[in-house]
């Protein structure tokens, strides 16, 4: 394949789904690490799309912009998982949680398989697989029903529909972005929705969110800032940011990663 008809291949790639990796390109072309990097740093000064670590995103956010999962993945990981460790201090075993879509929600819910007898709620096709493939015998795991989106969220009236019979102890609400106007917000309005089902449902709502989130605002608000017990980011989240959370959420913590 010419290097031409590679990165067609993966502009579609992107386009279609929202974001690729290097790794899955290295797989299905059958070329080194080094030639698709180089692909995508040739795309990226085309202005055909955005390089992030281990692969690249497609181009143009917007209030209505929605990321596939395998994109939003790409992003922050390394800030995703500080977080997600912590948020899990916060589950107590014999409990129960809901963990809505969202792939800082996925990486929490690597760190909550070792939580004995714990029920988990989801609308997320991700979590829901990172528990059935870790199954145990003391855990509980109801994934909602609904139509799929681009987040591989499960949303719309069947969700909804299930979601308001349950009453959870806490749910870690994945967030598109946050800000004093506009609160925690989601680029798919059918997924709001749901989502404030969600926190309608839980005794205690917490954020888990990285510091890119503040100040993006997608199209629908799911929460104001003050209906957040905890919220908890990364070292990177600004001093403005940390002002303005820590004096409208009931608490706020900031990540640190290993020393």
């Amino acid at each position: 394949m010419l290097a031409q008809q590679r990165q067609q291949t993966i502009l579609e790639r992107v386009r279609s789904s929202g974001g690729v990796r290097v790794a899955d390109l290295v797989r299905e072309l059958g070329v080194s690490d080094m030639t698709i990097r180089r692909d995508l740093e040739v795309l990226a000064e085309r202005g055909l799309l955005e390089k992030v670590h281990g692969g690249a995103t497609a181009l143009g956010p917007g209030s209505t912009e929605e990321p596939g999962f395998t994109a939003k993945s790409a992003r922050q990981q390394q800030e995703k998982e500080i977080i997600a460790r912590e948020a899990a201090r916060l589950v107590r075993p014999g409990t129960a949680v809901a963990l809505s879509a969202g792939t800082t929600t996925w990486a929490l819910a690597h760190h909550l398989i070792s939580v004995p007898e714990l029920t988990v709620i989801t609308n997320s096709i991700p979590v829901a697989d990172v528990f059935h493939r870790n199954p145990r015998a003391d855990r509980t795991v109801v994934l909602t029903g609904g139509v799929r989106t681009p987040s591989d969220a499960l949303v719309g009236p069947v969700a909804v529909a299930a979601i308001r019979r349950l009453h959870v102890d806490t749910l870690f609400l994945g967030v598109h972005g946050m800000s004093v106007r506009a609160g925690f917000t989601t680029p798919n309005l059918l997924e709001s929705e749901t989502d404030r089902e969600l926190v309608t449902a839980a005794h205690r709502l917490v954020v888990p969110a990285d510091h890119t989130k503040w100040n993006t605002v997608g199209i629908s608000t799911i929460a104001e800032l003050t209906e957040a017990d905890v919220v908890v980011s990364d070292a990177g989240l600004s001093e403005q940011a940390r002002t303005e959370l820590a004096e409208r959420a009931g608490q706020l913590i900031i990540a640190e990663g290993p020393s």
